[in-house]
């Protein structure tokens, strides 16, 4: 095998690595959705079980924060892996076999960015993870600041730095979302 074969057989292993890896992070980034609805619904349960309980509600925007993050982590680097192989190891694939038309070895890792309805997909995902992890957890702080009279200060601060925090999430969701369109 020659020096040449044995990199290209290096490059499409990276390949092959590089897409378990986003298969694994899609699998996991997609069960968050689930996990987060149901902390939601045993929170929310638990916390209008008694009024005692309302301060549970304010467990609800940790919940978003943490497992917003680590969705959009996750998300990020499923578009990094698409990205890198898209810009790098096709060229990396292209300069050793001087093949230019990849597109035939990589080309669903180009073709489904080109979907006509791509954008408008991501757009309504964006839409759900925002209402899913931002919003949710805005409403949690709304219904206990309406429900909880008069909680002491320190709550009082800590909910608000839950509100501040969780339009932090909201920004870099909306700054990761990968809306564009092509390669």
């Amino acid at each position: 095998m020659s020096d040449k074969d044995q990199i290209l057989e290096i490059f499409f292993k990276e390949y092959d690595k590089l897409k378990s890896e986003q298969a694994q992070r899609i699998g996991f980034r997609d069960n968050l959705l689930y996990v987060t609805l149901g902390l939601f619904g045993t929170v929310v349960s638990f916390a209008v079980s008694n009024p005692s309980n309302y301060y549970a509600l304010l467990v609800i925007p940790w919940v978003c924060l943490i497992l917003g993050w680590t969705y959009a982590v996750n998300d990020e680097k499923i578009s990094s892996i698409g990205k890198y192989i898209r810009y790098k190891l096709v060229d990396k694939v292209k300069e050793h076999t001087g093949y230019m038309d990849l597109e035939t070895l990589f080309g669903w890792e180009i073709a489904h960015r080109n979907d006509k309805h791509r954008k408008r997909r991501k757009v309504q995902q964006l839409i759900v993870d925002e209402i899913t992890f931002v919003f949710s957890g805005m409403i949690a702080l709304s219904a206990f600041w309406f429900l909880v009279s008069q909680p002491p200060l320190a709550v009082t601060i800590l909910s608000w730095v839950e509100l501040l925090l969780l339009i932090v999430l909201g920004v870099e969701m909306l700054i990761y979302a990968d809306l564009a369109e092509g390669r």
